[in-house]
């Protein structure tokens, strides 16, 4: 029987979702709240520093650091969105209301399409930054970077209203326990008792838009970038193009890579733990290392992050 119904017509007669989390071995319930809840402080205190960084010195107001710094935000409220409510379960039956369940929904696929654009916004930079270099403050001007994270927000609000808006539409009769830590659309659209057949192929095109636009864009901008680096004659400044690219290009193939295999892979039986561990680096694990994947290596950041402790020592 299922919990948290009331009697409705047509309409859906769950009112709450019960959501069993990462794992149901009770041995292993207090060492994963332990670790993700390292993993949620280090994400937090990262992206936020790195937004902080950003803001308070004026060298790092540039087109590059400015789409870095809506990364970070569109992490930080990532990590927000998901993590906290993953933690519950570890400690007690995590249950979650209708309306907040899709809520959880709407925030997910924001930020998810948002940080596809984010990473296609700064590949482009980085293209027109390698391929086309007495150009680059024409083009990359504060306006066109503006408008580039304008559209990145919209894209993701018309997402978000589209995978939310085929959730809606389905009704949810007696099935209210999601084999997940978190409300998203495969595990929703299984639980349906009516036909899922138009959210399905609403949803797979919503998916298919901001998947093959971003990775297109990538493929084209990081093909032309690798051409115009081989051209390069001094061995340095090709080692340094090269260093400007690598971290985006782990960031991507995190982002991407664990993202693409939930959606566009078959979905045999027994795949549900293997999704769960995928969503875990997309959603969790991205947020917390992309900060040091941009920062480590970083010699602007350093001198960034060494003037700010400079300037706090001498305040205090």
């Amino acid at each position: 029987m299922c919990e948290g119904r009331m009697a409705s017509g047509n309409e859906s007669s769950v009112t709450q979702f019960i959501l069993l989390g990462l794992t149901q071995q009770p041995e292993l319930q207090l060492p994963l709240f332990f670790l993700f809840l390292g993993i949620y402080v280090v994400a937090m205190v990262g992206n936020l520093g790195l937004i902080v960084l950003i803001f308070v010195n004026p060298h790092l107001h540039t087109p590059m650091y400015y789409f870095l710094f809506n990364l970070s935000f569109v992490d930080l409220c990532y990590s927000c969105a998901i993590t906290p409510r993953m933690l519950v379960s570890f400690v007690k039956q995590n249950t979650i209301s209708y309306a907040e369940c899709i809520t959880q929904l709407f925030f997910f696929c924001f930020f998810a399409i948002d940080e596809c654009y984010v990473l296609t916004s700064m590949a482009y930079d980085r293209y027109v930054a390698i391929c086309k270099p007495l150009l680059y403050k024409v083009i990359m001007s504060p306006q066109i970077c503006l408008m580039l994270m304008v559209c990145t927000y919209t894209m993701g609000i018309a997402g978000a209203m589209a995978h939310t808006g085929c959730i809606l539409r389905l009704t949810f009769c007696d099935g209210n326990v999601i084999s997940h830590f978190m409300c998203e659309t495969p595990p929703l659209l299984q639980l349906s008792c009516t036909s899922t057949y138009i959210s399905e192929l609403v949803v797979f095109i919503v998916l298919l838009i901001n998947i093959a636009v971003p990775s297109l864009t990538l493929f084209v901008s990081y093909t032309r970038i690798l051409s115009s680096i081989l051209h390069i004659h001094s061995a340095h400044a090709r080692s340094k193009a090269l260093r400007t690219c690598s971290s985006h290009i782990i960031t991507v193939c995190l982002f991407f890579g664990s993202a693409s295999f939930i959606y566009f892979k078959p979905s045999p039986a027994g795949s549900l733990a293997q999704d769960k561990v995928s969503t875990i680096f997309y959603t969790i694990v991205g947020p917390m290392v992309n900060p040091f994947i941009y920062s480590l290596r970083n010699k602007d950041v350093h001198v960034a992050l060494s003037k700010t402790l400079q300037k706090t020592k001498f305040f205090s």
